[in-house]
Formats: C-alpha cells, structure tokens, sequence
C-alpha cells in the first residue's frame, strides 16, 4: 500500500497529512507553529539600529529577521520530511504552501525529499478544516 504525505504550510503553521490509500481520507499526523514568524520586526530585533548616532558603529541588518524566521521554519519543516523519508514512512509526498513560503521549503528540502514531490500546489489552505482542505486535494489525491 502507497501512503501520500501531505504538507499544508505557511510561515507560521503547517499540518502534516497521511493518506493510506483511495478512500481512506486525510489523518493528520503532526501540527507545526512557529508564531516567531508572526512577530513584529521590531520584537525580533534585540538592539535598536543605529544606537551610536551619526551613522558610526550602526549595524545594518544583512537579512529581514521575518524571513530569517520563515527560513528557520521551513528548514524545520525539510527535517520532518527527511526524517519521514529515512522511516519510509510515505512513498509520495504534496506540498501545499503559500507562494513566498513554497519557494522557502523548496530550498529546504534535501534532493532525496525533493524526488518524493508529485504535486506542489501554490496556496495558502493552513486554516481550512479538514473537509475543505480534501476537496481542494481531489485532483492530486484519490481521498
């Protein structure tokens, strides 16, 4: 029997889904947050910028802290999906991800996970109930 991964992710929240087969719907396997994805900038930021006046000493950010974050959680989310492949735990693997957090996943993803990929389907469906996230899945997956 094939089994179907499912990952539905954002920045901040993912869900992992199995499927074992037609008709045997979606089981969730594992929720995922990361609500530093959701802070402010400020908050993520430990020291004032420009603390020295005048230009001297300033320290310029070399990279945005929110998507220093995004990139964090979606390497967090790359070692789940590894880890699951190294068990065999899913033959075939779907990622479900809004567009700037897909691309970050993509990068992520070990070349081994990436071969697993069937279907990468650019939408945000991380607050869709369980019923409507099947519905929008029907074309990729016999549920």
């Amino acid at each position: 029997m094939s089994v179907t991964w499912i990952m539905v992710a954002n920045a901040s929240q993912a869900r992992l889904f199995a499927n074992h087969g037609p008709k045997r719907g979606l089981e969730l396997v594992r929720e995922f947050t990361h609500p530093e994805s959701r802070e402010k900038t400020s908050n993520l930021v430990s020291d004032r910028l420009g603390a020295m006046g005048m230009g001297h000493g300033a320290f310029i950010q070399s990279t945005n802290p929110k998507h220093h974050e995004a990139e964090r959680f979606a390497q967090e989310v790359a070692r789940e999906l590894d880890a699951g492949r190294v068990k065999r735990a899913y033959d075939r693997l779907i990622l479900v991800a809004s567009s700037p957090f897909m691309g970050l996943m993509n990068a992520s993803l070990p070349g081994q996970v990436r071969s697993k990929v069937s279907e990468s389907i650019d939408k945000d469906y991380t607050r869709l109930p369980v019923k409507e996230l099947a519905g929008h899945l029907e074309q990729v997956v016999y549920l």
